[in-house]
Parts: C-alpha cells; structure tokens; sequence
C-alpha cells in the first residue's frame, strides 16, 4: 500500500501541537508527529464508534492485550501473554506508574543519553533521581556503554530507562547489548524499563529485538511499556499498554491503582485494536515511503550541507543532526528557527551528549523536506 504524506494546506489545518506552536511561515519538523494520512482502518473503526456513541469508559476486558500480543507475536516472533498486559494513556504514565512500584523514593534510576526528553523529568516524577551514562558512539554505530552502566550499577542505580529504539539516533538495541545488559542487571538486582514505542517502524535491513525476549533475566526483571501511537500517528487518542513476561514483574505491578487502567482513552483503545490487528498494509506503506526519505535525507545533506553529520536511523523517521562544523552554538535548532524558519528539537534537551545537535523529524513529504534543507544551507 502507498502512504503518500498529505500536503502542507492540508496539514496547516490540523490543530495539533506541530502545526500551532509556530507561526504559518516555519516548516515544523521537531515534534514526533507524521504527516500521513490516518490509516483507513484506524480511521474506520473511529467514525464506526462516533456512530454508534461509543465513547464511554474503557472496558476492563477489551480486547487491546490480544490484538497488541497477535501483532507481536507476527511482526517480532514475540510470543506475548495478553494476561500480562495492561493499559494506561500512554507511555510516559506507564513509565511513571511502573517505576513508582518497582523504585523506592530516592532510588537512583540510569539513562542514556542523548535520549527522549522526557526521560529527564519522568524519573523524578517517579520519586526518583538521573543518572547519566551516554550512549558510546563508534565507527560501527551506536551501543550501550555497558561498562558505564556497571559502574552505575555498582553506585546504587536500582533501575534502567531504556529506550528501545532509542530516540533520536534511532538505533534497535542489538540482541548482544540487550542480552549483556540482562546479565548486569540480574546481577546488581536492577529493573529494567524497556520504552519500545518507535519499534514497529524498523526498517527491513535492520533488526528490532524485544528486552523481555533476550534472556530469562531479562523476562524476571524488565517491563515494555509501548503504544500504537508513533508508528500510526496516534499520540493523542491517549492509549498505552504495559507489558510483562515474568511471575515476578507481574507480581510486582499488581498494584498498580486501578485509575491507571480506567484513564486510557476509550477512543485511544479503539484505535490501537484496528491498528494492531488491521494496520500492517498501511504501516508497510508508512515505512517504504520513510526509507525513501531517510535515503533523501542523505543525498540533500550531502550536496548541500556537507559538513553536517547523519547517520540514517535504523528506525522511526527521526534524524540526529550534528551541525557542530556550522558553528550555530550549543543549540542549533535556534539558528535554523530564526533564520531559516524550520523548527527542529534542540538537541541540549536531550542531555549534554545534544550540545551541537539538533533532532529533524523527515515523517513528511520529499518535497518539504527538500525544502528545509535548502532553507538550512541558505543560511550557512
């Protein structure tokens, strides 16, 4: 199926937060927001229950769990128990609330940065406290600093941030790193929180592994908390799912309140269900058109601005830029706001490993993105 982004006077009557935080004149490539059309089953399913009203609580059996754990098992060979998922509003709470359980107030839980912002103040909602260990970033990619987080491990971090694809370089954890990880952190008694939102947009040449599928440490210690929201542009429909593999984990987030299930979104879980269990064409689709773009990407980049570092992610349609050699300071994304009016994530959010970067959203048509990057050369 062919997902073709939809064109700007369209999108410039949405009234999302990606196209109303700036004036009409600035290209808006920051949030993680796609311009494609809402999947037609997605959509189908929503105007079926706007039909029929349905737009009540959420029921406490739904159905969500075995559609997610149907997807899972044929995209990923993951063979999920739906008895072992719940749901909530989305993923950040799911964080929060699952941390809240497994952390004790003051308890020092690691990052990788650079990494979603958020990461940073999620964790101190959940009573806890950052600990930094950056990602390493070599000739052969990106990896965990597995060393670093030993370290952090031996220093009383009790729990690990992870996110899987990480965001914004856009890199599945290899199953090595994953599984190396399960070991330290059965080793040192630490929980791993395994953010895997980005992981149905894995692109063909690469691999996305599940963390609860790497080891049997990996099942007793880690938690997924996911959604259908990034790959099928579903962030405000308000709906996550909590995933465990292990007695123990599930044991351990038996109490979550009950409020957190009752707030995800009736219309949220709607849509995930027809996501997940009639979504696959469309998602095809979203990522052919993606790696067309991520390839566009490195073409535009090179003629036009070749000093700027990219490496193509492996997953999402999210580009780490390195824009250090154009001497735009710590923050870039402010020079190209001002003066070349696109709006990219400032790359100083994301941690000090952000300091010279800047995050580009490509999830948009070619000719905009073409756009932008000619907007951004003009200024150099």
């Amino acid at each position: 199926m062919d997902v073709i982004a939809d064109p700007l006077s369209l999108l410039r009557e949405r009234t999302s937060m990606k196209w109303r935080s700036f004036p009409a004149d600035v290209l808006p490539l920051f949030v993680a927001e796609s311009d494609f059309p809402l999947a037609a089953p997605v959509a189908e399913a929503l105007i079926a229950a706007v039909r029929r009203s349905d737009t009540g609580y959420v029921a406490p059996v739904n159905g969500l769990a075995e559609a997610f754990a149907g997807f899972a098992g044929r995209r990923w060979g993951w063979p999920v128990d739906p008895e072992q998922v719940s749901t909530t509003t989305d993923v950040s709470v799911a964080i929060v609330e699952t941390l809240r359980l497994l952390i004790r107030p003051g308890d020092r839980v690691a990052i990788t940065p650079p990494v979603y912002p958020p990461f940073f103040d999620l964790v101190p909602e959940a009573a806890g406290q950052v600990v930094s260990v950056p990602l390493l970033n070599g000739q052969t990619g990106w990896t965990l600093d597995l060393d670093g987080l030993e370290r952090a491990f031996q220093n009383d971090v009790r729990a690990v941030l992870l996110s899987n694809p990480h965001n914004p370089v856009g890199h599945p954890h290899t199953v090595e790193d994953l599984t190396a990880l399960s070991v330290l952190a059965a080793r040192y008694g630490v929980t791993v929180v395994s953010d895997e939102v980005h992981a149905p947009l894995t692109y063909a040449d690469a691999v996305f592994t599940p963390y609860l599928t790497v080891s049997p440490e990996a099942a007793d210690h880690g938690v997924c908390v996911t959604s259908a929201s990034k790959a099928w542009n579903l962030a405000g429909l308000k709906c996550a799912v909590i995933v465990t593999a292990g007695e123990r984990m599930r044991a351990a987030l038996a109490p979550l309140p009950r409020e957190v299930s009752w707030r995800t979104s009736q219309f949220g879980l709607i849509a995930g269900i027809a996501a997940y269990t009639h979504g696959e064409s469309w998602l095809d689709g979203s990522i052919a058109a993606l790696d067309t773009n991520r390839g566009l990407l490195t073409a535009l980049l090179d003629a036009e601005l070749p000093g700027v570092g990219y490496r193509p992610p492996d997953a999402g349609y999210l580009a780490w830029l390195d824009l250090r050699s154009l001497g735009w300071g710590d923050d870039p994304a402010l020079v190209a706001l001002e003066q070349a009016r696109v709006a990219l994530s400032p790359g100083p959010l994301f941690g000090e490993p952000g300091r010279g970067f800047a995050r580009l959203n490509f999830g948009c048509s070619p000719e905009v993105l073409a756009e932008a990057v000619s907007r951004l050369a003009a200024v150099v």
